[in-house]
């Protein structure tokens, strides 16, 4: 069981540790400083944290274990990769993912995917992913232009990989990000003038069930959808009576392939709490059927939202941190929630760590 729970906020990486009398702060830094994303190596137990400094750009960081943080060259885009018309910038760090293999991908705005081999002294651009020749129809979501959010690494195959861009949707990759290929077959796009295209969707998050990698899940803007063949066709598995249909974030059980949680919100202009009431939602059978768990959550006054980061996985302890600073943590499969602390900045992303 992980002992240690990693919190990028608007304020702050903080830290919190699992004791005798449950979760407790037992560190902070870049105080002040919105942290966008967080995680642990699991490979070498190097912590990252992706630092957005607004104005003054960002900045990538890292703290090896028992050493103090130490800042790393963030990735800069090559002066022939146009974003539009102008040369590309790097606008934002989306997320982090250590691989086993030891290669480190990081998702940027404006859609660039960049890897490390040297334990990220240095990323390079993607180049195969980046000149895709459906990337002119890329556009910004929730960003004013493209953003990489998931980078899913097969476990048995460290060459085959997804990433989830947003709008662009889903491509995978079997060698290692040379070539590409599209992976949205079956997924709506309402809000463009062909509903049903090639590519322009927007999946808020992409996963895969560790038990069965060919078993693929996203949240996207218009439902959630399940894959069982690595992305070759989707199927919707929403559930708009029990409020499963719009959110951000999903976490899929490392041995049961069709148990998975999401947290359903008021979709496009609103986002927050369905009808003022917290809830997460649980399939076990694949998403034909979900149930609603509220044990511990507020009913009512709520405005929570929860970003796409912001729910982890580890055994049957699921976390989740909100918009509204509110932290639950729930140690049966989300059966029962415990508020951890409700005086938190924004929450950004939560990711647990050995």
């Amino acid at each position: 069981m992980a002992r240690t729970l990693l919190l990028g906020t608007r304020k702050a990486l903080l830290t919190l540790t699992r004791g005798p009398r449950g979760w407790s702060l037992a560190e902070e830094a870049h105080r002040g400083i919105p942290v966008s994303y967080a995680t642990r190596d699991a490979r070498t137990g190097v912590t990252w944290a992706a630092l957005d400094h607004g104005h003054w750009g960002q900045k990538l960081h890292r703290q090896a274990p028992g050493g103090d943080w130490q800042e790393t060259p963030a990735p800069a885009y090559p002066e022939d990769a146009l974003s539009g018309d102008a040369p590309a910038t790097l606008r934002y760090i989306w997320v982090i993912q250590p691989t086993p293999s030891g290669r480190i991908y990081l998702g940027t705005v404006p859609g660039g995917l960049f890897a490390s081999d040297d334990g990220g002294e240095s990323f390079q651009l993607v180049r195969g992913l980046w000149d895709h020749p459906s990337r002119p129809k890329w556009f910004g979501g929730g960003m004013d232009q493209p953003g990489i959010h998931s980078v899913v690494v097969d476990p048995r195959d460290a060459q085959r990989l997804w990433v989830g861009v947003s709008c662009g949707g889903v491509f995978e990759s079997a060698d290692g990000g040379e070539t590409w290929a599209i992976r949205n077959k079956g997924v709506a796009a309402p809000f463009l003038p062909d509903p049903e295209p090639e590519v322009g969707q927007d999946p808020h998050l992409l996963v895969c069930a560790p038990s069965n990698p060919e078993v693929l899940w996203q949240q996207n803007h218009h439902g959630v959808y399940r894959s069982d063949d690595g992305g070759q066709g989707w199927a919707e598995i929403s559930d708009k009576d029990a409020g499963v249909f719009f959110g951000f974030p999903i976490a899929v059980h490392a041995a049961r392939a069709d148990t998975a949680w999401v947290v359903p919100a008021i979709g496009d202009g609103k986002r927050m709490a369905i009808g003022g009431a917290v809830k997460v939602c649980r399939t076990e059978d694949g998403g034909r059927s979900w149930t609603s768990l509220t044990r511990g959550l507020p009913q009512a006054g709520a405005y929570d939202l929860v970003y796409r980061h912001a729910l982890d996985l580890d055994g049957e302890t699921l976390a989740f941190g909100s918009t509204t600073g509110n932290l639950w943590i729930s140690e049966d499969g989300g059966e029962g929630w415990s508020l951890v602390s409700g005086t938190l900045p924004p929450i950004y992303s939560v990711r647990f760590a050995e």
